[in-house]
């Protein structure tokens, strides 16, 4: 079994929660989500993070709008819909439980009862 593998799954898992946490702060640039998420460990290239918000965007999550920019072209500014939103607070539910249940599994001692 491939360690670092099982590593870059597990963050995957928990990608797109992360990036729902970073656009509920306010209107977010592409370049700063790839920053922070980095910054995080949470390594991310754009190649995965277009498409990710892209099928966010399509899902109704989040919306996006143009803003010039005084060096380059326009940026696209991501935000949260209600619809959004919403779904963000039923994640946030699921990562506690699942935050519970799995200091509930690796907690116990290995002791037999």
């Amino acid at each position: 079994m491939d360690l670092e593998n099982t590593q870059v799954q597990m963050r995957k898992g928990i990608l797109e929660y992360c990036i729902l946490h970073i656009i509920a702060r306010g209107e977010v640039y592409a370049s700063n989500m790839i920053d922070e998420l980095t910054s995080a460990k949470m390594i991310v290239v754009e190649g995965t993070l277009y498409p990710l918000l892209t099928r966010l965007k399509n899902s109704g999550l989040l919306e996006y709008k143009w803003v010039e920019s005084k060096s380059g072209p326009p940026r696209k500014y991501y935000k949260l819909t209600d619809k959004g939103a919403k779904f963000l607070e039923k994640l946030t539910e699921t990562w506690d439980e699942l935050i519970h249940s799995t200091e509930m599994i690796t907690s116990r001692s290995n002791t037999k009862a």
